[in-house]
């Protein structure tokens, strides 16, 4: 059985997601609930829990506050929130598992599936560990993202990436190191996730870190050379947004 806490500062959010869990998910023994930050940081020293269903917004403090006291959690954790796009966007970054209010059904069950009661992965201590970093870290540039690949999760600061390259279903991530990463992960997503540190998508193919220009070359749509040497394309109906956001470096 997979012992499990769930905190949530809404009494009603704790009674729906526990009739779900006993109504789908035979496998999780609910042993505790917590209504804050205070509480929860308490039950969890106390009961040693497998798995924390993690409310994200608990006025006045939220999850993450929660989770700094434990920087290398013995447990797991799903977080759940409503459209927090600036939490969603760090759980994101560093590929931790998260659900959606109000929370499906099928969902919930995926996510649990996934848990297991033996022993945290080494991809999501490092995600944990990760997450805090970033969020005691201001500077968005220093951030690391977790690029998911066929071995596993690799860690990279955002500021190491100069451009990512659509290949089918995945993405090549080209480091400033000359390596290149394989993603399982399209483009596209990358895209959401990086546009606020000052990546733009200039091609279909190509989303580029604007602080690796070096000289735009004119043209049709122009192209640029970045710092790594390569000459990237961008295409025409991208030109005019792709110029004024460099009006705005």
């Amino acid at each position: 059985m997979i012992k499990t806490i769930i905190v949530d500062d809404v009494q009603n959010n704790r009674e729906v997601l526990q009739h779900l869990l006993i109504e789908h998910c035979p496998t999780v023994q609910i042993c505790s609930f917590a209504g804050n930050v205070e509480e929860a940081y308490i039950v969890i020293q106390n009961l040693q829990p497998d798995l924390v269903l993690l409310d994200i917004e608990m006025p006045p403090s939220n999850a993450f506050e929660l989770l700094k006291r434990f920087p290398n959690p013995n447990f797991e954790v799903i977080f759940i929130t409503a459209h927090n796009q600036y939490a969603l966007r760090a759980i994101k970054f560093c590929a931790l598992d998260y659900l959606l209010k109000p929370v499906d059904i099928q969902e919930l069950k995926a996510a649990i599936d996934k848990v297991s009661n033996k022993h945290i992965t080494t991809d999501k201590q490092l995600g944990f560990s990760t997450l805090i970093e970033n969020m005691l870290n201001k500077n968005q540039h220093e951030h690391k993202i977790a690029l998911p690949t066929l071995e596993g999760l690799i860690f990279v600061k955002v500021h190491q990436i100069i451009r990512c390259e659509a290949d089918g279903s995945y993405t090549k991530v080209h480091l400033e190191s000359k390596k290149t990463l394989t993603a399982t992960r399209k483009i596209k997503e990358f895209e959401q996730l990086l546009i606020e540190n000052n990546f733009f998508r200039v091609h279909r193919s190509h989303l580029i870190n604007l602080d690796k220009i070096e000289k735009y070359y004119k043209g049709n749509g122009g192209y640029v050379l970045l710092s790594d040497g390569s000459n990237i394309d961008i295409s025409r109906r991208k030109k005019d947004a792709f110029l004024e956001r460099l009006n705005r470096i």
